[in-house]
This record gives C-alpha cells, sequence and structure tokens, in this order.
C-alpha cells in the first residue's frame, strides 16, 4: 500500500512539475507574441490584442499552482492536494472557455481585420501612429494597401503610393503601381495569424492533455492520503 502511495506521490510530483512547466510555456507564448507583433496592434481589434495578455496572466497563475501542487505532493498535505485539485479544474474549466471564446473570435478576425484596417487607411492623413504604423506592415510584410494598391487612392489624389508600398524605386521616380508590391495587407497579416493560431492550438493540446493527467492522479493521491489519515 505504501509503495503504491509513493508511486502516486511520484507521478503526482512530476505532473505537477510539468503543470508548472506548462505554466511558462503558457506565459512564454504570451509575452512572445505580444512583444513580436505589438507593432500590428492597430490593424488587429482590442478584444483580439488582449489575447497575449490573458495567455500571460493565465501562465502566471498555472506555474503558481503547479508549485503548491508540488508541495502538497512532498508534504504528503491533503488539504493543499485537495486545493490543488479544485484549482487545477477551474483553470482547466477557464482555459476551455477561453479556447471556445477564442475559436468563436478566430472566425471573426476576418471581419476584425477588414474593420481595423479600413479605420486606419480613413484617418491615415491625420493620424501620425497609422502612418508609421503602415509603413512598418508594408515594410515588413512587403504588401500594399488593404487588399492591393488601388485602396491608396482615396488617400492620395494621383497615383503617388507610399514608398513603404515599393521595395525598389528607380532614381528620380516616386512609387507607383507599376513597382508596388500587389498583394494587401490584410490578407498578408490573416494568413500570419492564422499560421499562429495553429501553433497556439497545438501548445494548448499538449497543455490540456497534462492537466487532465495532473488532474486524475492528484485525486488519486488525495485518496490515497485520506485513507492512510483514517486508518491512522
Amino acid at each position: 500500500m505504501a509503495v503504491g502511495i509513493t508511486c502516486v506521490k511520484v507521478i503526482v510530483f512530476v505532473c505537477n512539475l510539468l503543470f508548472a512547466l506548462t505554466g511558462v510555456l503558457i506565459l512564454t507564448v504570451g509575452a512572445i507574441v505580444q512583444t513580436t507583433y505589438n507593432h500590428y496592434s492597430n490593424f488587429v481589434g482590442d478584444n483580439i490584442w488582449s489575447a497575449p495578455i490573458i495567455l500571460i496572466i493565465v501562465g502566471a497563475v498555472v506555474f503558481v499552482i503547479g508549485f503548491l501542487g508540488c508541495c502538497g505532493a512532498i508534504k504528503e498535505n491533503s488539504c493543499m492536494i485537495l486545493t490543488f485539485s479544485i484549482l487545477i479544474v477551474i483553470i482547466f474549466l477557464m482555459e476551455i472557455g477561453i479556447g471556445i471564446a477564442g475559436y468563436i473570435k478566430h472566425g471573426e478576425l476576418e471581419g476584425i481585420l477588414s474593420k481595423e484596417f479600413n479605420k486606419t487607411l480613413e484617418h491615415y492623413s491625420e493620424r501620425p501612429e497609422y502612418q508609421d504604423a503602415w509603413k512598418l506592415i508594408q515594410t515588413e510584410l512587403d504588401c500594399c494597401g488593404i487588399k492591393g494598391p488601388n485602396d491608396w487612392q482615396q488617400v492620395f489624389n494621383n497615383s503617388t503610393l507610399p514608398e513603404s508600398c515599393c521595395s525598389e524605386i528607380p532614381t528620380n521616380e516616386t512609387c507607383t503601381k507599376v513597382h508596388a508590391h500587389p498583394k494587401g495587407c490584410s490578407d498578408k497579416l490573416l494568413s500570419l495569424l492564422n499560421e499562429n493560431v495553429a501553433i497556439l492550438a497545438a501548445v494548448a493540446t499538449a497543455v490540456a492533455l497534462v492537466q487532465l493527467l495532473t488532474i486524475v492522479f492528484a485525486c488519486c493521491l488525495y485518496r490515497s492520503f485520506s485513507r492512510n489519515y483514517e486508518t491512522v
């Protein structure tokens, strides 16, 4: 019986350690997304851009709970294990809720991007931050306009385009459709975000499996500790 409890305790400790590490992973992913794509925030709605911040917070909470579970397993403290089990179930349910909300928002992503892109282009002339944002995205993604160079006609009356629309401009010439990137920035950014969503989905699946195992073994360990105390 003691050997069985020891085995479960070791397994729970390992699962908790993995759980804590998944917290670090979630936090890291959130921080990377926040820092790497922060300059595209003008083209993404506030609701979408809050996702990295939520990941950072959830990651930190998961790490703390995982640490609590490790302590409970080492000290054979049934109260700590029970508290940990309840907290991890709550976190797991919250993550499912966040996942569902994220899936719904992902379906609306193209519409959100279209709305934000149109807003920044409409107020391009009077908002310096929008000018900087457009310069950056067109330079980094090799794109021009929302769907293509023609979108700039609503901003510039002549055929001139922002220099960021062209990677190479002949000497003494301005950027025009002849030299501009043919693809729009909306589709390019959407493709980039979809790639990152696929990575996040893979990470979330791995984290969910670890958390499920941790919940099962934590409950087993709690029952074992409780029976031992009753026997004593």
